[in-house]
């Protein structure tokens, strides 16, 4: 039985340190609603640009420094951000490192000194890694959480520390360049939040074949115009950004940072041919192919363009933007159609054209009158545009040395005709020949990104995620640039025999001008001085190409370069090998191909240290007598308290503090929900006291349509309901005791009057006049007054009162044929909620926990249970020792927990009886006293 969970932080702060580290994805952006939300100050879906982001986090913190540094060699490059950071409060306190990075980049590890005590990272087997956290946590040692994500986009650090301590911070990242467009751009996420006494960036870059050019574009505003200062050689420069911190201020006066954007580098580096370059270093060898000057290919392109509902507005308008200079681009030499499709599809042409000048003035007219509207058909307009490349070929309208391929532009996943997304990549892997390649564009976060990738990995394309903020039509043009170019078809590099060995793909089916391809491998022993290699290709004609390397004259130059990355080649060959390994096991057909995959990626990411899905970062000590957990948790769909918990712990309770000492602070775990109410079906409530170190449950037989009182503070303003729905009942006779669920949950701020009521349905904002309503199928962030909203499509709701009570809601869905089961709700209340002293309901009344004394275990009737005396309230109750069912990480099969059951619908633990919580309405307050 499925059943719903309601869980209460309360966090009290303690003369210790906590560690919490996370890694999260992105947010998308989409257009102002406030012209249509009246009252509301401000009404955005949140995005990654817009996202209220701070390198340095908390209050009263003296940040001493902060230094980001680079190290480029042949395109790959060693990151490294420090900060120092001193809590001068008075108070113990959170401070927060955020380090944005780029999705591509791998951790490479994390160190942090706080107070004296040193903690480095190392990367290990995640299973591994678990074994020993959990081995330290046992041992009351400290613990942490650092999430990986394939979109990780920013690294976040939490660290509790009382007044007066200080921090300082360490990441290291690495990542491969890559050449787009003719340019290698590195960057560099600068958002401090506050002025930093010594801020300073520095990006060193050496390249052996020399640098053809280096720029820094002035990507961080005009405030900090010329301030970057460049220096280079032929092959070497340094960029360094150092800003006074007069200079960092936004104005004279201000004291709040300029510093916020993206800080970019930009080169390229010298090709003597079109052979390509071939670099030999600690026993590896990394070969780059990037050849120039040849005419671009004739293509044959069909675009597929998503025009149902969803699309309609921004999107839809930026598309059209797009498109329109993308089709100006077309030649006489190319042939292309146009498939646009909703619950229906529709060609513009159902053949091929030239792209003649009238032809695209006529393919510009159809797609500026296309009016969004209906489902989304992504099967049969997949398979009509593959039908119309092969009737081309087929009829022989093309050139056979003419590139083929196919522009998918989408928001969402199917909902009409084939929906199954297995069954959709197998038709089109099916009906794919192989000189067709399929790319992907994602736009915005409604779209499933993973089976786009998929797709277009699998038929020999790339896929790309469109931000929908306002300069997606730029995205799309740009993306469109990097594949509208073919110069090369069926590349090949190889090798002389018993040269190499552990090669990356050396196959390539198209080359792009602009872009790069890379192979790298290890360098077997032999009696020569030099490797070879060999590139075969086509264009117009037939290519073959051979290029050579000295074994040693690379890293005797490395030598001699101070900033040089000198592991860099046995680094990158890691980096190429493991991503494509990554690839391979997203692809592997069989179970059995998918763990050898596995093996080969678990060994290459522990040898290079590289933090990737299947491994975790273990960081200790340096006298690895304290432990911190670097690993993924789990889904916030699962609840607060799982996606906090130490991964594989299914309940968590933190482990009591260490005697603090001079010489050794004191360490605890601060998981968000150090104080848990867990509210299952019926409801079922699992209180986890931490004074107390126990868990104990309880059962209340209410009624579908009761509405409970879970929090009622008259101090704050604030009451949170929450309605009760059954479960189906399976026939007219049906007699059995019907389940109950959260079908509704409501917060009611009085002050301002207004209330959200959060259904499985639909999320509503009511300010006593207007009504704003509001589905489960965008994300969107809203303020009106003193209240915020934020919704994450099909996934949860927040809720923040005044900046000082948070709720969440998480919705969870059911088979919609499933003969008992609903959907439901699930509630979370943060640890750090401001209540006031008069705060009551179920839940809130245990913001102040109870003495509890447990005593006289015994035999109970149920052999497999004890039975024991609680004393609590001045009441003695018989309490049963055994298990329950927690659903919050598996909604499924549940994970166990052990608690003391207390009979009687909670009577004697809770206040009064369970019906005094029953309110007559979604925003009543409870009556006083109970």
């Amino acid at each position: 039985m499925r059943r719903l969970a309601l869980l209460l932080g309360l966090l009290a702060l303690h003369q210790t340190h906590c560690f919490e580290f996370v890694v999260e994805g992105e947010w998308e952006t989409e257009t102002s609603l406030e012209e249509q939300h009246g009252r509301f100050k401000r009404a955005i879906l949140t995005s990654e640009e817009q996202e209220d982001f701070e390198a340095i986090r908390g209050d009263d913190i003296t940040v001493k420094s902060y230094k980001v540094e680079s190290r480029i060699t042949s395109r790959f490059s060693h990151t490294t951000v420090k900060s120092s950071v001193v809590n001068s409060g008075p108070n113990a306190q959170s401070i927060g490192f955020n380090v944005q990075i780029p999705k591509r980049a791998f951790i490479t590890n994390f160190t942090m000194n706080v107070n004296g005590i040193t903690f480095v990272g190392s990367v290990k087997e995640k299973t591994v890694a678990r074994n020993l956290y959990a081995q330290a946590r046992a041992r009351g040692k400290a613990a942490g959480l650092v999430r990986y994500r394939t979109d990780m986009e920013t690294f976040k650090t939490e660290v509790h520390v009382p007044p007066g301590s200080k921090i300082e911070f360490e990441l290291h990242y690495q990542e491969m360049m890559q050449r787009k467009l003719g340019f290698y751009e590195h960057s560099l996420y600068l958002q401090p939040g506050r002025l930093v006494p010594q801020f300073q960036v520095d990006v060193y870059i050496y390249e052996p074949s020399g640098i053809a050019s280096v720029e820094t574009p002035n990507t961080l505003g005009e405030h900090f115009s010329g301030m970057a200062k460049l220096t280079s050689s032929k092959d070497k420069a340094h960029v360094v950004f150092k800003p006074s911190l007069q200079q960092q201020r936004k104005c004279e006066n201000c004291t709040t940072s300029a510093i916020d954007g993206v800080f970019t580098v930009k080169y390229d580096v010298l090709r003597d041919s079109n052979a390509g370059e071939l670099h030999v270093s600690d026993g590896h060898f990394v070969h780059f192919f990037a050849p120039a000057n040849l005419s671009p290919l004739p293509k044959n392109i069909v675009f597929v363009i998503d025009v149902s509902g969803s699309m309609w507005g921004v999107k839809m308008k930026q598309t059209v933007e797009a498109m329109q200079t993308i089709l100006d681009d077309l030649t006489m030499d190319d042939y292309f159609s146009i498939v646009d499709f909703n619950h229906n599809v529709r060609c513009w042409s159902e053949e091929l054209v030239p792209g003649s000048t009238i032809q695209v003035a006529e393919a510009k007219k159809y797609i500026q009158n296309i009016k969004p509207n209906g489902g989304t058909n992504i099967n049969e307009a997949l398979m009509r545009a593959v039908q119309m490349l092969v009737k081309a070929s087929n009829q022989g309208m093309i050139d056979p040395r003419s590139v083929s391929m196919i522009m998918l532009v989408s928001d969402g996943d199917p909902t009409v005709g084939e929906i199954k997304l297995s069954a959709i990549q197998k038709n089109l892997k099916k009906v794919m020949r192989e000189e067709f390649s399929l790319f992907s564009l994602g736009i915005g976060f409604d779209v499933d990104y993973d089976f786009l990738e998929r797709i277009a990995m699998e038929n020999r394309g790339v896929a790309q995620r469109i931000y929908t903020s306002h300069d997606a039509s730029d995205q799309i043009r740009r993306f469109y640039s990097q594949v509208s170019s073919p110069l090369l078809r069926k590349i090949t590099v190889q090798f002389p025999e018993d040269s190499v060995s552990d090669v990356t793909q050396n196959h390539f089916d198209k080359y792009f001008s602009g872009s790069e391809l890379v192979v790298a491998g290890k360098v077997l022993p032999s009696d020569s001085t030099t490797l070879n290699s060999f590139t075969t290709a086509s264009d117009r004609l037939d290519l073959s190409l051979q290029t050579e390397a000295d074994y040693l004259e690379l890293d005797a130059a490395l030598a001699q370069q101070q900033h040089a990355f000198t592991g860099f080649a046995r680094q990158m060959w890691a980096y190429i090998t493991v991503n494509q390994l990554l690839a391979e096991r997203s692809l592997a057909p069989t179970a059995g191909q998918k763990r050898k995959i596995t093996q080969r990626i678990l060994t290459l990411a522990v040898e290079h240290q590289f933090v990737t899905p299947l491994t975790a970062l273990l960081v200790e000590s340096e006298e690895a007598k304290e432990r911190l957990l670097a690993d993924s948790p789990k889904d916030p769909k699962q609840g607060c308290c799982a996606a906090h918990a130490p991964a594989g712990i299914s309940h968590w309770s933190p482990p009591k503090p260490i005697p603090s000492s001079a010489a050794s602070p004191s360490i605890t775990v601060v998981c968000l929900c150090v104080f848990c109410v867990t509210v299952e079906n019926d409801p079922h409530f699992i209180v986890h006291l931490p004074k107390n170190n126990m868990d104990i449950c309880f059962n209340i037989d209410s009624e579908p349509g009761h509405i409970l009182n879970l929090v009622s503070d008259p101090g704050a303003g604030v009451v949170v309901n929450g309605q009760l729905v059954g479960s189906k009942r399976v026939g007219v006779e049906d007699k059995e005791k019907v389940n109950t669920y959260f079908g509704t949950v409501s917060v009611f701020y009085q002050p301002d009057g207004i209330r959200v009521s959060v259904s499985t349905d639909r999320i509503d904002l009511t300010d006593g006049r207007n009504n704003h309503s509001f589905t489960w199928g965008a994300t969107a962030d809203i303020t009106q007054d003193r209240v915020k909203l934020s919704i994450v499509k099909d996934s949860k709701v927040m809720v923040t009162v005044d900046d000082k009570i948070t709720v969440m809601v998480l919705l969870h869905r059911v088979w919609k044929k499933h003969p008992t089961h609903v959907d439901f709700l699930g509630l979370y209340i943060p640890n750090n909620n401001q209540y006031s002293s008069q705060a009551h309901g179920l839940i809130g009344q245990f913001g102040q926990e109870p003495e509890v004394r447990v005593f006289n275990l015994h035999q109970g009737a149920d052999p497999l249970k004890k039975e024991a005396t609680m004393e609590v309230k001045g009441t003695k109750l018989v309490v049963t020792r055994g298990w329950q069912k927690d659903y919050r990480r598996d909604n499924k099969r549940g994970s166990d927990v052990f608690c003391w059951f207390i009979h009687n619908s909670g009577k004697g633990f809770i206040d009064g009886h369970y019906t005094n919580y029953i309110v007559p309405r979604l925003d009543s307050f409870l009556p006083l006293p109970l």
